[in-house]
């Protein structure tokens, strides 16, 4: 029998952003729905603010954990205005009035830097950067405490990637969110994470500070997952920061 995780024991505190990677196969994304409830835990358990989570979740439960996919064109329903799709959570939960929840909509694609106006439009018209921004906003809809981010920029371009890390760690802090991030790049981990749990075939073999992963990496394998990664030299860090600048003044578009 092979087992997908095993050994998997990892406290995240609230308000952090806790990246755990790894090769395909690793156990990364079963980790993930596991913590979602997908997947039941075969043996040991899941706590969540203390309490131990059943087997079947409570609606309370289900929406204080929500979930960003990889791919922003298959976790929306393409049949669905965008106004639709940010209050269908709205609706579940039952939040808010008629008329608060269509309020609420509109607070949504401005956190994420889409027009209201947008509500009208269909999937298919926007881009993958501004697909993966109302994915995140209908995440963010039910006020979860907790987020599960699975690859949610591998779909995008470097560009459309940097401006979506940037709006996830400008609402991480304003709203007191945690994320999982559960990623292969370990690019996106230096400027996501303050913690890494790196998983080789189902076990954490290393849990430390990004910066203590990406300087001093105690374990054979995290080493050689670093030393693989792509060397980001003085030039693209000016790059970058340049982008950056110009992203948050308001330039450029999705």
């Amino acid at each position: 029998m092979v087992h997908a995780v095993r050994e998997f024991s990892v406290t995240i505190n609230k308000g952090e952003c806790l990246a755990i990677v790894g090769e395909s196969g690793s156990g990364k994304s079963t980790v993930a729905n596991m913590v979602l409830g997908v997947y039941p835990p075969t043996s040991g358990e899941i706590i969540f603010k203390g309490q131990p989570f059943q087997s079947h979740r409570t609606k309370k439960q289900r929406r204080a954990i929500q979930l960003v996919q990889q791919n922003p064109f298959s976790s929306i329903n393409p049949s669905r205005r965008i106004g639709a799709t940010l209050k269908l959570p709205l609706n579940v939960h039952r939040l808010g009035s008629k008329s608060e929840r269509i309020k609420r909509v509109e607070e949504l694609l401005a956190e994420v830097g889409i027009p209201s106006s947008y509500t009208r439009r269909a999937p298919s018209t926007l881009s993958g950067g501004q697909c993966q921004r109302v994915a995140i906003a209908r995440a963010l809809a039910s006020r979860p405490e907790l987020v599960v981010l699975d690859e949610p920029t591998s779909a995008l371009d470097v560009l459309v990637q940097a401006r979506v890390l940037i709006l996830l760690r400008e609402l991480k802090v304003k709203w007191d969110l945690t994320y999982i991030f559960i990623t292969h790049d370990l690019a996106v981990v230096r400027n996501m994470a303050d913690r890494v749990a790196v998983m080789q075939e189902g076990q954490v073999v290393e849990l430390n500070t990004t910066k203590r992963i990406f300087t001093d990496p105690e374990h054979s394998y995290t080493r050689r997952l670093i030393s693989a990664s792509p060397v980001i030299t003085e030039e693209e860090h000016h790059l970058r920061a340049s982008l950056k600048q110009r992203i948050e003044g308001g330039l450029g578009h999705d």
